[in-house]
């Protein structure tokens, strides 16, 4: 169990002085409650693969009857175990998602994002799920297929580490380009700030959707976007659009909240129309607190494929 003089392996303002994120992520994962990370489709389906001529001590329950009817030879039905999970982590890279990075104590969300991502890497690869990685922001940056060898983490981890985040935010083609390389179902992992049009999002969630994958959404806030905690004279700059707003931001503070809350409900009600999870993370939320929500939302979605299989 984590004690008190733990919490500085969660915390996120200590975490950002590591600058080697597999250090960083290993520290969290293994400073993480044991024995909570369990495959949600453990044991829930297998898929068949392909024949082989029957040889003697083969199982007589695999021979293919239908295939013998018409050939008058023994083939025995191959199949490729799914017990375990195949994940695609898919990572916004975009310039919103650097947010944080100068002045501002902790993580930003790009950092934050890529922590948590890493610290999946680990616990996935630890039960050998597949665990592949997207990352994007108004084109595919990068697409690393999913593959549960142990080096194959270590290349993830390396490529998510020199990724900084520029250009702007587009899901409209992203997701769709993700649907179709996502042929095997599984579960597609976002983590974004979800700087989208809201619309456009609920389009591209639907080509997932289509698809039969499982999805869960981190939504990354830095803790500045959810509390607005700037009190003096502001010069508030763009990071998406050349634009900027120099203010007094006590003046704009609740206007701005119900903006941002109205913004997150309707965030929710699109990945809910689409039978997806959505977790709000704030980066100030130290990360074990965070990988318990993603663990709580990833059972629930194994509780979803398990009544799908038994209808």
């Amino acid at each position: 169990m984590t004690t008190a003089t733990d919490r500085s392996y969660f915390d996120p303002t200590t975490l950002d002085r590591i600058a080697r994120l597999d250090l960083r992520a290993r520290m969290v994962v293994e400073g993480f409650i044991t024995g909570q990370h369990k495959s949600p489709y453990h044991g829930f389906a297998v898929e068949f693969a392909t024949h082989r001529e029957y040889a003697p001590g083969d199982e007589i329950k695999h021979i293919d009857w239908k295939v013998w009817s018409k050939t008058d030879r023994y083939y025995i039905k191959e199949y490729e175990e799914e017990t375990n999970l195949r994940c695609t982590l898919v990572m916004d890279c975009s310039k919103s998602m650097a947010y944080g990075s100068e002045n501002r104590e902790g993580m930003s969300k790009f950092d934050y994002g890529a922590t948590m991502a890493a610290c999946l890497m680990h616990l996935l690869q630890q039960q050998q799920d597949a665990v592949g990685l997207v990352t994007f922001n108004n084109k595919i940056q990068l697409n690393l297929p999913t593959s549960c060898h142990p080096n194959h983490r270590k290349l993830l981890i390396h490529e998510l580490e020199q990724t900084e985040p520029s250009d702007e935010t587009d899901v409209s083609d992203v997701f769709l380009e993700i649907a179709q390389q996502v042929r095997r179902r599984g579960m597609v992992i976002l983590i974004s700030d979800l700087f989208v049009d809201l619309d456009t999002l609920r389009a591209s969630f639907r080509q997932l959707q289509h698809r039969k994958q499982d999805v869960i959404v981190l939504h990354v806030m830095h803790d500045d976007e959810l509390t607005f905690p700037f009190q003096e004279n502001t010069l508030f700059k763009g990071l998406e659009v050349a634009a900027e707003l120099h203010t007094e931001p006590r003046a704009l503070r609740k206007s701005y909240l119900e903006l941002v809350e109205n913004f997150l409900q309707q965030v929710r009600k699109v990945t809910a129309s689409c039978g997806f999870d959505h977790v709000l993370v704030n980066t100030k939320t130290p990360l074990d607190a965070t990988l318990a929500s993603f663990l709580a939302a990833r059972q629930k979605a194994g509780r979803r494929v398990a009544r799908g299989m038994n209808r």
